[in-house]
């Protein structure tokens, strides 16, 4: 039994070492700018001069048959507490999220208030943590959150330091836009955790958000 347990952990660490180079021998740059164009990637988004000083940054964007107003919208009932995030609900859920899947347009949820709390899991797991802050709130142009730590921060006067998540609209003619999602964060505190964002964190939030982004496409255009 003990011969066996070794030789399976042995195969499962080989085959994160495997996963883990070809991720950044091969994949990461590309899972880090998935969608953009050149410029989009090294543009300099609403909100970003929140957070200036970043050890990672992620830019995803898409091509939306809609216009910006008819994507707000989609974009403004993004959180636990409303619609969702239009992603893997089922791998959120089996963290304990308790993610809501909600593919319409609901009018009694109004639009999100600077400073107003966006849920990323139920407030009755992880001691009510798995939340983060509207920063920004531009109509069909952009939305900004910001970790509660980063939030005091920020109403002190002082940049964000932990964690940032934005999606901006542009607007492109005829009826299109383009969602562009970024993601930033701070320093890790140590070696150990650097590892766990690199080998887990970083394709994990691909995952999620290509597919989110692909899925509020699809709810918009669909109208």
């Amino acid at each position: 039994m003990k011969k066996w347990l070794r030789r399976s952990a042995l195969v499962l660490l080989t085959v994160l070492v495997v996963a883990g180079l070809a991720y950044h021998l091969g994949l990461r740059n590309w899972c880090l700018h998935w969608g953009t164009t050149p410029a989009e990637a090294h543009a300099t988004l609403p909100g970003d001069d929140l957070f200036p000083l970043y050890a990672g940054e992620a830019t995803h964007a898409i091509t939306i048959h809609a216009s910006p107003q008819q994507v707000w919208p989609w974009l403004m009932q993004i959180g636990q507490d409303r619609g969702g995030f239009y992603s893997y609900s089922f791998l959120e859920n089996s963290i304990g999220a308790d993610m809501p899947k909600v593919e319409r347009l609901v009018p009694e949820w109004k639009p999100r208030a600077v400073g107003e709390t966006v849920w990323f899991a139920t407030p009755k797991r992880f001691g009510g943590q798995g939340r983060m802050i509207a920063a920004v709130v531009l109509p069909q142009r952009s939305f900004v959150m910001v970790s509660p730590n980063d939030w005091e921060r920020l109403q002190a006067g002082r940049p964000a330091q932990e964690a940032f998540w934005s999606f901006t609209l542009e607007p492109l003619g005829n009826g299109q836009s383009r969602l562009i999602a970024r993601v930033r964060g701070g320093t890790p505190p140590s070696l150990a955790s650097r590892a766990v964002g690199r080998l887990f964190w970083e394709p994990m939030h691909f995952v999620m958000e290509q597919k989110m982004l692909r899925t509020m496409r699809d709810l918009s255009e669909r109208g």
